[in-house]
């Protein structure tokens, strides 16, 4: 398994793979890895004509082989790429699903024993959490095939990222301010573009002071909160706490952390609705005013949940709320308690 560092090396060295394997928590800096290969290997002329994209989560995979056996136009290589591809992670899901993740999987190590000399395919899938880790799927795969491990950015590589895409938007951000953005973004390339385009937007043309971001930015904790309720959906009660006391240590009020705690389980039980009641996930996003990439991250997260139990996390919420505000007792041991309630 290698990074992007040595994927770029490979690269421009020509050294090229018949199969790449991403995974990781951002899928915008997947999909911009993915984009590097792609312009390394395809004239853009004929872009078009040998380069496919499938939807992993849907697709068998004889369709995805067929394309991969056709020749290529005017070129040495085609790309076929298959995006958020459900059948690498660990989860089985239900019957129909669970027995397509099986199939494709089989037929992929079928392919990658002899891969087509003329494509290059190209598969990622994307985790639903920061904590998550590469799937036992993806390291059995790791020898037949190039495995990327796409890590978040962070310091010095978060910083020139964003500076970059502040550029492009056509605004110049000081050194003061590019450090206090990257401090407040979460760290999620769709959601830091969303960001920039947010301030450019709001400041038009002026320079981005530091009380333009305070004021325009949501805070990072509201990640924390997802990863939070995410693990209590696994029943995983410890990494739940933990999370919870990272919170905690950060400075955030027992009582703010319940009411983002409750706001997850409100929206979560809406969109559980809407999907229910077969509204698409870009009529949800516009009605309750969430990013779509947000919002998608979200519906799979719902669909973990039943509404009763959605219906029931809340009230414990409103429950323990009053009991924080009307008594005495350790609010952190109030906290826990719900939380322990949540996953009975």
């Amino acid at each position: 398994m290698i990074n992007y560092a040595e994927l770029e090396k490979r690269i421009k060295k020509h050294d090229i793979s018949n199969c790449y394997i991403f995974c990781g928590p951002d899928e915008k800096l997947i999909k911009d890895h993915v984009k590097f290969i792609i312009d390394s290997v395809l004239e853009k002329k004929f872009m078009d004509l040998n380069y496919l994209k499938f939807d992993g989560s849907k697709t068998e995979f004889e369709t995805i082989s067929d394309a991969c056996e056709t020749m290529p136009f005017m070129s040495d290589k085609k790309i076929v790429v298959v995006y958020r591809a459900s059948f690498l992670d660990e989860s089985s899901g239900s019957k129909k699903t669970g027995d397509l993740k099986s199939k494709n999987i089989g037929l992929l190590n079928e392919y990658l024993k002899n891969p087509s000399p003329n494509c290059i395919l190209i598969i990622y899938y994307t985790f639903l959490t920061d904590r998550e880790k590469p799937s036992n799927k993806i390291k059995k795969l790791d020898k037949k095939a190039c495995v990327i491990k796409v890590d978040k950015l962070k310091g010095e590589s978060l910083s020139r990222k964003c500076k970059v895409l502040f550029e492009n938007a056509g605004t110049v951000i000081g050194k003061t301010e590019l450090a206090l953005f990257c401090s407040q973004v979460d760290n999620n390339m769709n959601i830091i573009a969303n960001e920039v385009e947010k301030l450019v937007s709001f400041t038009d043309g002026r320079d981005i002071t530091k009380e333009d971001i305070l004021k325009m930015m949501p805070q990072k904790s509201d990640n924390d909160i997802f990863n939070l309720v995410d693990y209590l959906s696994k029943k995983n009660i410890k990494r739940a706490l933990d999370i919870l006391d990272e919170l905690i240590y950060k400075g955030e009020k027992i009582p703010l952390i319940l009411f983002m705690i409750g706001r997850q389980y409100n929206l979560l039980f809406n969109l559980k609705l809407g999907i229910d009641s077969g509204k698409s996930k870009e009529v949800l996003a516009s009605e309750l005013r969430l990013h779509p990439y947000i919002c998608e991250k979200m519906i799979s997260q719902s669909m973990k949940f039943s509404l009763k139990a959605l219906k029931r996390n809340i009230e414990l919420c409103v429950d323990t709320e009053k009991i924080i505000k009307s008594t005495s007792t350790d609010d952190k041991i109030n906290i826990e308690v719900f939380m322990i309630k949540t996953v009975m």
